[in-house]
């Protein structure tokens, strides 16, 4: 691959110092990217120095990956900062210099806009300005608008300067190997990619609660709320990997269109299949008006209008400061249509069997099902088959998802990235529930949500908490 100017706007923001400098260090020191620079960019009036001094406790406190002295000063080197303060010309002027240290020639550029999205079209006249349009991509973060009419109209201001093909709309979870394993789950094995379908699968769960609350991020939350900060942008996009049909080819354009077909067989999202909820105290916290109606948790059922899914409800769940954090699709299998085991054999008793994935960086996989208890008599108990990434020899290998989607981009890979069709199709179903949403509940910190979700669900049970515990690695 060509040399690559990364230009970071919102350098000095958490999500920079959290995920993406700690990310653009592993890269860097990879044999897997090409030669980096970084250009970060921000309101901070920083200057090479500082900014590196900021970096340095940003991988520090953050990567997973220990750097030593000498990997450092690799890494600190090929950092460089501009405060937005310079305008178009000293942007120019630092990707021009980061440029002539790589070779000058072939270098290109990604523009990662770490900014919120109505900084975005900002963003987007400062790089016109700045004649860096050419050899360019740029990644957007979420959300993608608020509605449709905004996603529209941030579309169109994206596409008077990039063509949709420059344009990488990042979804981290869509990053992480074990939303990749889905693909792989289904349709490189035989024995599940039959059953994919409404004869046997009863309901599906994406299940994604958070310990965190707002962690200064008010403002933010506000404007947003659970539904647009994570419905929209991370569990439907989940939904669109586990519902899609087989691509024609494992490339970004045939994924896309799957995905993009997903979303528009989805139904519009009713109020009355919808739980909002709010912890408690909420609107104590720092930023927050005394009134504030912005859900903190949400729960929703929904379907997709199509013969494969046609009358198999999905539901999704998200929350602030609930019980555990986790990441889970589950797939709930039908029960057998009628039991010959006696009545107390157990049969029936623990549910149905399920097939869980679990989104998180150590990903995992478990299929559930009833065994026979060792023993005189017939009695059943609940036993599961489980593989997690980190039990294989390749374990060394997983990228997090930042760097595997900034990795992507460097390639000009689309396959795990969101186009602006899918983004107003998913808009257009949320339009009632955005219409017309129903009063948050409260519920307290560290529960599973508002009672309202068991109603919700019912006559089914969430997946979480599990009835038994991920094995640990031996």
């Amino acid at each position: 691959m060509d040399p690559h100017v990364i230009v970071l706007f919102g350098a000095t923001g958490d999500l920079a110092r959290r995920k993406l400098l700690p990310g653009m260090a592993h890269l860097v020191l990879s044999a897997l990217s090409p030669d980096i620079c970084v250009v970060g960019t921000s309101l901070e009036d920083l200057d090479d120095e500082s900014f590196r001094a900021f970096a340095k406790e940003a991988v520090k406190e953050f990567s997973t990956h220990r750097l030593s002295e000498e990997q450092w000063n690799t890494f600190a080197a090929r950092l460089h900062y501009v405060p937005s303060s310079a305008g178009p010309d000293g942007l120019r002027e630092a990707v021009e210099s980061a440029e002539a240290e790589l070779g000058g020639g072939n270098v290109r550029r990604i523009h990662y806009m770490s900014v919120p999205p109505a900084a975005a079209p900002v963003v987007i006249k400062t790089l016109r300005d700045a004649q860096l349009v050419d050899r360019s991509r740029v990644i957007m973060e979420k959300p993608f608008g608020t509605d449709l009419d905004s996603a529209i109209i941030l579309n169109d201001q994206v596409h008077e300067t990039f063509d949709e093909s420059q344009i990488f709309r990042i979804d981290h979870f869509l990053g992480k190997e074990a939303a990749q394993n889905i693909l792989a789950f289904r349709f490189a094995n035989g024995l599940f990619e039959p059953i994919w379908k409404r004869d046997f699968i009863d309901h599906v769960q994406i299940d994604i609660p958070e310990t965190l609350g707002l962690d200064r991020r008010a403002a933010f939350y506000e404007q947003t709320g659970a539904f647009k900060d994570m419905v929209v942008t991370h569990l439907l996009q989940v939904l669109a990997f586990v519902a899609m049909e087989p691509p024609t080819a494992l490339e970004p354009r045939a994924i896309s269109e799957e995905k993009n077909k997903v979303f528009r067989s989805l139904m519009p999202i009713h109020p009355n299949d919808v739980v909002r909820g709010q912890y408690s105290g909420y609107t104590q916290e720092e930023g927050v008006p005394y009134d504030s109606d912005t859900e903190t948790f949400i729960a929703l059922r929904c379907g997709i209008d199509n013969w494969r899914w046609a009358g198999v409800p999905f539901y999704l769940r998200t929350g602030k400061k609930m019980a555990e954090g986790q990441r889970i699709i589950s797939i709930a299998f039908k029960e057998a249509p009628k039991s010959m085991f006696p009545s107390d054999s157990g049969v029936g008793k623990q549910g149905p069997d399920h097939l869980t994935f679990d989104l998180s960086e150590d990903s995992k996989v478990s299929l559930s099902f009833y065994g026979k208890r060792p023993g005189p008599g017939m009695k059943m108990d609940k036993l599961s088959m489980q593989f997690a990434t980190q039990e294989g020899e390749h374990y060394g290998d997983v990228l997090e998802a930042y760097e595997r989607l900034i990795l992507d981009t460097m390639r000009g890979d689309h396959t795990l990235f969101t186009t602006a069709d899918g983004i107003e199709s998913l808009w257009e179903r949320a339009q009632p529930l955005l219409d017309d949403p129903p009063p948050a509940k409260p519920y307290a910190p560290g529960s599973w949500g508002p009672n309202a979700v068991h109603q919700l669900i019912a006559p089914h049970a969430w997946r979480l908490p599990f009835e038994r515990a991920w094995r640990a690695k031996k």
